[in-house]
C-alpha cells in the first residue's frame, strides 16, 4: 500500500503523526503532508512541539510562538513556545489563587512559590503537553499534522498522557476521600453542608482533557503514526527498537516512510567510486528495511539537489509523496 492509499482507504483518520530520529526529515514530510492535504480542499494545521522546530524555515515564514498562522488556502502551521504557556500558567494560577480564597493580592511567599515552580525542568514539559491537549481536542480544522520532537523526546510526550492520568487518578480518589470526610465532620457538627470544591472540580477538569487527548492519540480509526527512516544501519536498529516502545503505549503505527534514497538512475552513469560505493551500500540497507518493515513501508523518498524550503519545493516533494493527482 502507498502512502497516498493509505489516506485514501483510512480518511477517517484525521489526527497524523511524523516521528523517528532526528534530522531525517519529519519535519519536511509533515509539511509536505500538510500542503497537500490542503490541496484536496481539507482544512489544515501543521504543528510542531519540537524547540528546534524548522516549520518556520521550511513555510520561510516567522511562525514560532504566534499561535496557527496562515500559510496558504486551507494550510495553518503553528510552532508552540513553552514559555509563553509557562507564563500563561501562572497567570491562571494567581486568578485561581485569587477567585478560590476570595483575596485581592496573590501574597508574596505564594508568587515566590509560583515562580520556584514555574522554574522547574519539568515545566517546559508539561506546558507543551497542554498545549498540544489544547489544540488536539479543538477539533477546528479537519486534519492535524503533528511534528514530533526527536524519538526519545517523543516517547517521553506520548507516554505523559498515561503518566497523567493515573497521577490525577490517584489525587482525585484522596480530594474525594477527603471531601466525604470534610462532609461528615460538617455533619456531626450540625454545620452548614461543606462548600463546592474547587480543588476537586479542577482535578477532574484536568483529567478529562488528558483522556480527551490520549483517547484521540492512540485511536487507530482516527490516528496514524509514521516513522521516517533512512537507509543506514543504525537507524534502521534504532527505528525498530522504538517500534516496539510505541506500541506499549498503543500509538497506532500506520508504516514507514524511506527519506534520502539515491536516485537509482544514477547507477549505469559514470560515477566517481565514493558514489558508487554509496548506492552499493544502500541497496543493502533498503532491502534490511524491507525485511525489517515489510509491507509497512508505504514510501520511498528520493534524494533531493537541495533543501526543502519555500512552496515550490515543498508542492514538489509533495508530489513525489502522493503523487500530483487529486482525490
Amino acid at each position: 500500500m502507498s502512502l497516498k492509499d493509505t489516506f485514501e482507504q483510512n480518511k477517517q483518520r484525521r489526527y497524523i503523526m511524523f516521528g523517528g530520529k532526528g534530522g531525517l526529515g519529519k519535519t519536511t514530510f509533515s509539511a509536505a503532508t500538510a500542503f497537500w492535504l490542503a490541496q484536496q480542499g481539507h482544512k489544515v494545521l501543521v504543528f510542531s512541539v519540537d524547540p528546534q522546530a524548522s516549520l518556520s524555515d521550511i513555510f520561510q515564514k516567522d511562525i514560532f510562538g504566534k499561535g496557527p498562522v496562515k500559510i496558504m488556502d486551507n494550510l495553518w502551521a503553528q510552532e508552540i513556545d513553552a514559555d509563553s504557556h509557562i507564563r500563561a500558567y501562572q497567570d491562571q494560577i494567581r486568578k485561581k489563587i485569587l477567585d478560590m480564597y476570595g483575596l485581592e493580592a496573590v501574597p508574596e511567599e505564594v508568587e515566590q512559590y509560583i515562580q520556584a515552580a514555574s522554574a522547574e525542568p519539568a515545566m517546559e514539559e508539561s506546558a507543551i503537553f497542554d498545549a498540544v491537549v489544547d489544540i488536539v481536542v479543538g477539533g477546528e480544522y479537519d486534519y492535524y499534522i503533528y511534528d514530533l520532537v526527536p524519538l526519545g523526546h517523543a516517547l517521553y510526550y506520548l507516554s505523559m498522557a498515561k503518566v497523567y492520568d493515573e497521577w490525577i487518578n490517584r489525587i482525585t480518589k484522596l480530594r474525594e476521600e477527603m471531601r466525604e470526610h470534610e462532609e461528615m465532620v460538617a455533619r456531626i457538627k450540625r454545620q452548614k453542608t461543606t462548600e463546592e470544591d474547587h480543588i476537586l472540580t479542577e482535578l477532574l477538569y484536568i483529567k478529562n482533557r488528558i483522556n480527551q487527548s490520549s483517547s484521540i492519540l492512540t485511536d487507530r480509526e482516527k490516528t496514524a503514526f509514521f516513522f521516517v527512516v533512512v537507509p543506514e544501519e543504525m537507524i534502521i536498529l534504532d527505528t525498530a527498537k522504538a517500534a516496539q516502545l510505541f506500541a506499549k503505549f498503543d500509538v497506532p503505527i500506520a508504516g514507514y516512510v524511506v527519506n534520502r534514497v539515491l536516485p537509482p538512475d544514477l547507477e549505469g552513469k559514470d560515477i566517481p567510486p565514493y558514489l558508487r560505493n554509496r548506492i552499493k551500500m544502500q541497496g543493502n540497507y533498503l532491502t534490511e528495511i524491507d525485511k525489517t518493515f515489510g509491507n509497512q513501508v508505504v514510501a520511498r523518498v528520493l534524494e533531493l539537489e537541495r533543501d526543502i524550503t519555500g512552496l515550490p519545493m515543498i508542492e514538489k516533494l509533495a508530489g513525489m509523496m502522493y503523487g500530483n493527482g487529486r482525490q
